[in-house]
């Protein structure tokens, strides 16, 4: 496996989200982890890239274990990630952003390059030399999952990929998602919206008090109404 996650545990003080979560992602998978709000989905994947720190537990990457390092160096690894609150650097362009995330990649892994991210998004292009704290909030959506890629990660971590995001530019963040995995490259999405997270992924993963309570393909998560029932419908 490219990515195992086992037994993570995590803290905010003395509240202990994690509680153990476990999951594995295969190059050039798509895996989704689903759930409630405060089940632990966000904390998850950012104990993983190092933003919290595991208080127990293993993540490897290649084999290569990462709890415990400084996330600079999990990126460098190969670990890219994407944070729900985008964080751009609201005073440098849009081009200035994207140079920032360059780094090289890992032998027999996709090489990102500029050009291919203003495919991607032709409004980055014609914003370019725009200062990125002008941009609307689906822009910026497309600049941090563009920085990420230049940084030729053989993972890709996405959190809320499509909160906030008017159905086009959602549409649009799919098919960029899909051509992501077609390069080889594995992305683990937190996502709220169900529906999104069956029609893309290979495995769904689904959180609840702080670990992963069903792994499975989007067919079988479909036909488990009793999981559905009990960790993600609203009562």
């Amino acid at each position: 496996m490219l990515l195992e996650v086992e037994g993570v545990h995590a803290h905010y003080g003395k509240s202990h989200v994690l509680q153990g979560a476990s999951f594995t992602v295969d190059r050039g998978q798509i895996v989704s982890v689903i759930g409630r709000n405060g089940s632990g989905r966000s904390t998850m994947i950012k104990a993983i890239v190092g933003i919290v720190e595991p208080s127990g537990g293993s993540v490897r990457l290649d084999g290569s274990e990462q709890a415990g390092r400084r996330t600079f160096d999990i990126v460098r690894d190969g670990i890219g990630f994407v944070p729900e609150e985008r964080l751009v650097f609201n005073n440098l362009t849009v081009e200035e952003n994207l140079l920032l995330g360059r780094q090289p990649a890992a032998a027999n892994y996709a090489v990102w390059t500029m050009e291919q991210m203003y495919d991607y998004f032709p409004s980055l292009r014609e914003r370019r030399d725009t200062n990125a704290g002008h941009l609307s909030g689906g822009e910026q959506q497309m600049l941090t999952i563009c920085r990420s890629l230049l940084g030729n990660p053989k993972v890709i971590l996405i959190d809320e990929p499509t909160e906030g995001l008017a159905p086009k530019i959602v549409g649009r963040v799919v098919e960029v998602i899909r051509d992501i995995q077609q390069h080889g490259v594995a992305v683990v999405m937190v996502e709220q919206k169900m529906t999104i997270a069956l029609e893309i992924s290979d495995e769904v993963n689904v959180m609840g008090h702080g670990q992963i309570v069903f792994t499975g393909t989007p067919d079988e998560m479909r036909a488990s109404e009793d999981v559905r029932r009990k960790w993600l419908e609203v009562s």
